[in-house]
């Protein structure tokens, strides 16, 4: 498909959706988190094909760790043609649907890191992105300040979504990251350790469209400072982050880089 088809498409499938930025629809005020998950329990078999409507999905991937990854990665190797654009799962569903979309047009995957009170709202976008294709991970319950918080206040934020996940895929997701911040702080980190992430996944180039520069901006920013094994940091909930998806990956293809999950990066 060419850039100027890809652009076509993703315009009609993303429709009024893109009107506006929803930057902080991941926030809430509900009540204490639940606690720590335990780990996933196994799944039954999949019945006989007569009873195919009543099987269960799989379990989701989950969390493993990387040897030689520092607990938390930044960035993936730099001598392969590989980089991670990586997703806050959070903002209108549509506009969520609609990058979903585009990128798998485009054979990239990517890596969605989604806060659980947003999966709350919209459940059906964990199997949605596991089906694509793509990680899914954690990025807090309610997406706060999660370095200003307190041991057992931080522990719920991670706990509270993992449980989500657990939930609704068999599995607390492939990685965790910390919300409001780039770098978790070493309690953040042994917190996540502790509810079953071995790393916690930061990223090395911000987009900036949670700014919302203009869709030319977003690429601009993004084009003059990927480099081999990059992790990009992007958002669902922001229509200049639709717009500037094809141009962006456009961009990828020209240099050889490959778009692929962050678990297939470290890989």
């Amino acid at each position: 498909m060419t850039p100027i088809d890809r652009r076509r498409a993703l315009h009609a499938g993303a429709g009024v959706a893109v009107a506006g930025a929803l930057a902080t629809s991941c926030a809430d005020d509900g009540g204490p988190a639940p606690a720590a998950p335990a780990a996933p329990a196994a799944l039954s078999p999949a019945p006989s094909p007569g009873r195919a409507r009543d099987a269960r999905p799989a379990a989701a991937p989950a969390a493993r760790r990387f040897p030689g990854r520092p607990a938390q990665i930044t960035h993936g190797p730099r001598d392969r043609d590989r980089v991670a654009l990586t997703f806050h799962g959070a903002g209108d569903p549509a506009t969520a649907d609609a990058l979903l979309t585009e990128a798998e047009r485009a054979g990239a995957r990517v890596t969605v890191l989604a806060v659980g009170d947003w999966l709350d709202e919209h459940p059906r976008f964990a199997r949605r992105i596991l089906d694509g294709g793509h990680d899914l991970g954690n990025h807090t319950r309610r997406h706060l300040a999660i370095n200003e918080m307190s041991e057992a206040d931080a522990y719920a934020e991670i706990t509270g979504c993992a449980e989500r996940l657990r939930r609704l895929t068999g599995s607390i997701g492939t990685w965790f990251r910390p919300s409001r911040t780039q770098y978790a702080t070493p309690l953040v980190i042994r917190l996540a350790r502790r509810a079953g992430y071995p790393h916690v996944l930061s990223y090395d180039l911000d987009s900036l469209d949670s700014t919302s520069p203009g869709a030319t901006a977003v690429t601009r920013t993004v084009a003059g400072r990927i480099q081999r094994g990059s992790v990009v940091s992007l958002h669902f909930g922001y229509a200049d982050t639709v717009a500037a998806l094809p141009a962006l990956l456009d961009d990828l293809h020209r240099r050889g880089l490959r778009a692929v999950t962050t678990t297939e990066l470290l890989s």
